[in-house]
């Protein structure tokens, strides 16, 4: 497979992740995730898929608008870096939220997919 066809799969998985965020999908987010998902939150704090996961479910959670931009994406044979601007407004825990961050996934095939193994943001000024 040419590395145009593994970048727009990448670039897929990207927009996929991000509808299932806009819809609150939480079965589509755990399929995207990869078994040993692991997320570094703008405050540094380190959560696992299965946390990661709990903080979706608990109902709290509404996106209005989200979207991502700037993405620049390296392909290493089956690893994938997305390095993009993520804008996103909307409530979370009864607080409103409106803000942007850049932020850097990394990608895994596993099962002939594209999984997302790392996330990491850092909220940055509108």
């Amino acid at each position: 497979m040419d590395s145009n066809t593994r970048r727009e799969e990448v670039l897929a998985a990207e927009e996929a992740w991000l509808q299932a965020h806009l819809d609150v999908d939480i079965a589509a987010i755990d399929a995207l995730m990869h078994p040993d998902y692991t997320i570094i939150w703008p405050s540094g704090r380190v959560v696992e898929k299965d946390e990661a996961l709990a903080s979706y479910d608990s109902g709290e959670r509404h996106w209005d608008e989200a979207g991502i931009h700037e993405l620049g994406v390296r392909i290493y044979d089956d690893v994938a870096v997305v390095n993009g601007l993520w804008k996103a407004k909307g409530v979370n825990s009864g607080k409103a939220f409106d803000y942007q961050a850049r932020y850097t996934s990394v990608w895994i095939q596993h099962d002939g997919r594209w999984r997302l193994l790392v996330d990491r943001s850092k909220d940055i000024e509108a």
